[in-house]
C-alpha cells in the first residue's frame, strides 16, 4: 500500500526526526510513503486567529495537494481534526466539494491508521521505560481516538504503561490558549503535571507534539526528569 505523508507545518520546522520515525515505522509495516515537497500547512493556525478567508485559502491549497483516493497519514491529530470537521464549513457544496469529502475519508492519525486500517498492533519496538499517555484533545473528543495508541504501547518489550489520574483532562495548550492566555494555560498544564509527577513515569506519550512540548515546559519548571515523546519515537525504538 502506497500512503501520502502530511506533515504538519510546526512538525516540520521543529519535529523533523519525529517524522522521519512515522516514516521507518510506516514502511516497517509495509507502506509505500509518498510525500509531496509543495505541501505546507493545514489552515488550522488561520482558523484560530479569525482569519477565515485565508484559512481557506490554506486548505484550497491543501486539497490541490492531495488529490488521489491514497490514505492520508499525520502524526497529528490537530490537523488531521481541522480536516475531518472543519474543511466540511468551508468547502460543502463548493467546486471542491468532491475533493474534500475524498480527503475527509482518507486522512488519518498515525496510530489510529495502524490499528483501524493496517491492523497493525504490534512493530516489534522495543524502550525499557514506564511511561504514562496524554489524551490530546482533539485526538480524544474530535476523532474519537483513544484505544489506539494505546494498543500500540501495550505491544512495546520492555514498556510498561501506567495511567494517570485525569488522563482525558487537558494540558492547556490546545485552541491557541497558550498563546493568548498563557498564564491560565500554564494553571491548567500545572494541574496535568502534578497528575504526571504523581505516575512516577520516565516518559509522557502522545499523539500530538504541542500539547507534549507544553507539558515538558511545565514538568521542567517543576524539576521533574520526566519527558515527553510522541508515539512515533516510541514505535520506532528498536526498529
Amino acid at each position: 500500500m502506497i500512503i501520502d505523508l502530511f506533515v504538519p507545518c510546526y512538525l516540520d520546522h521543529f519535529f523533523p526526526d519525529t517524522a522521519m520515525n512515522m516514516v521507518k515505522v510506516l514502511e516497517k509495516v509495509g507502506c509505500g510513503v509518498n510525500y509531496n515537497t509543495d505541501q505546507t500547512c493545514c489552515g488550522r493556525p488561520a482558523m484560530l486567529d479569525g482569519y477565515t478567508d485565508h484559512c481557506k485559502e490554506v486548505g484550497t491549497k491543501f486539497i490541490h495537494e492531495f488529490q488521489n483516493d491514497r490514505y492520508i497519514v499525520a502524526p497529528d491529530s490537530s490537523c488531521v481534526a481541522m480536516i475531518k470537521n472543519y474543511y466540511p464549513a468551508m468547502f460543502h457544496n463548493t467546486v471542491l466539494h468532491n475533493e474534500y469529502k475524498s480527503i475527509q475519508k482518507h486522512i488519518f492519525e498515525f496510530s489510529d491508521f495502524l490499528v483501524n486500517v493496517m491492523h497493525v498492533t504490534d512493530v516489534n519496538a522495543h524502550l525499557e521505560a514506564t511511561v504514562t499517555y496524554h489524551d490530546a484533545c482533539n485526538a480524544l473528543r474530535e476523532l474519537n481516538i483513544k484505544q489506539a495508541p494505546r494498543t500500540l504501547l501495550s505491544k512495546v518489550r520492555g514498556l510498561n504503561l501506567v495511567e494517570m489520574d485525569d488522563c482525558e483532562t487537558c494540558c492547556g495548550f490546545g485552541g491557541g490558549l497558550a498563546a493568548r492566555i498563557p498564564q491560565l494555560a500554564d494553571n491548567i498544564a500545572n494541574q496535568k503535571t502534578e497528575n504526571i509527577i504523581k505516575a512516577n513515569v520516565d516518559y509522557v506519550v502522545s499523539t500530538d507534539m504541542g500539547c507534549l512540548q507544553h507539558l515538558q515546559k511545565s514538568l521542567h519548571a517543576k524539576g521533574s526528569n520526566t519527558k515527553v515523546i510522541h508515539i512515533a519515537d516510541v514505535l520506532v525504538t528498536g526498529l
